[in-house]
């Protein structure tokens, strides 16, 4: 591999992995491992709760957002 082509799969990698972060794909892997960090002691939502979760509270503290 080439190092232009090198660093053009680094390029596409960075903003895939920065499109998929700011419409929040990974928000709940990262809530689990949060969790799992921090209350080993009890099991974690699971995916379906944690994004009801996760927009209950987006209505009730809008913040800056667009929509």
């Amino acid at each position: 591999m080439s190092a232009v082509s090198a660093t053009l799969a680094r390029a596409v990698r960075g903003v895939r992995w920065y499109v998929s972060s700011l419409m929040g794909d990974t928000a709940y892997g990262n809530y689990v491992a949060h969790h799992r960090s921090t209350h080993d002691d009890q099991p974690p939502l699971n995916e379906r709760d944690f994004w009801k979760e996760r927009y209950r509270d987006q209505d009730l503290t809008p913040g800056s957002r667009c929509c």
